[in-house]
């Protein structure tokens, strides 16, 4: 796991993007500030920018970083939440512009998968994670799922869990409104 890490560092610092597994499905990702390999995945996916995509962080003391204001249930949610949870936050900050939503919001997951967890906290930076297919394929929910089209896109493959079959938990979703109003998008 450390060589891949060591690997995936150097991709992700030097604007490209990699392909890696996630909490919840396998997933290609860059550098969540650089709004060229934002583009490169958007390019690679033949994904409208107008439909934004998640970021990972490793730690929700690093919101405040990216989000204007964060409402006092997001804290409730992270902490309580035992399952992936994607939380839609509004005022989205320091991120990749063609990142945000169209309203300027953005979805953050916190993860604790051993790989991606680890490279967070090296990389230092919220991980763009999106599924690694073209738009409007199947996601893939195993590393031999995933197209060739994919796999020769990328500038990087993690190794590390290419044999799981661990059955894969899609995220819940859920949207924060001014105020820390709650709409669930998907249980």
């Amino acid at each position: 796991m450390q060589e891949d890490i060591k690997k995936a560092l150097e991709v992700l610092k030097s604007g490209g993007i990699i392909l890696y597994p996630t909490d919840t499905i396998w997933g290609i990702g860059c550098d969540a500030t650089n709004p060229e390999a934002v583009k490169r995945i958007y390019d690679l996916k033949k994904r409208a920018d107008s439909k934004s995509m998640l970021v990972l962080m490793e730690n929700p003391a690093l919101l405040d970083r990216y989000v204007s204001e964060v409402p006092e249930v997001a804290w409730d949610l992270v902490e309580i939440s035992t399952t992936p949870l994607t939380v839609i936050y509004p005022r989205a900050k320091n991120l990749a512009a063609n990142l945000l939503a169209e309203d300027g919001s953005i979805g953050i997951r916190f993860t604790k998968e051993a790989f991606t967890s680890r490279l967070l906290q090296r990389f230092r930076r919220p991980l763009v994670s999106t599924s690694a297919n073209v738009s409007g394929e199947k996601s893939p929910t195993f590393f031999d799922e995933i197209s060739d089209e994919i796999k020769n896109a990328v500038d990087y493959i993690v190794e590390y869990r290419q044999d799981d079959r661990t059955p894969a938990q899609a995220s819940s979703i859920i949207k924060l409104g001014p105020g820390g109003q709650i709409e669930i998008i998907r249980k």
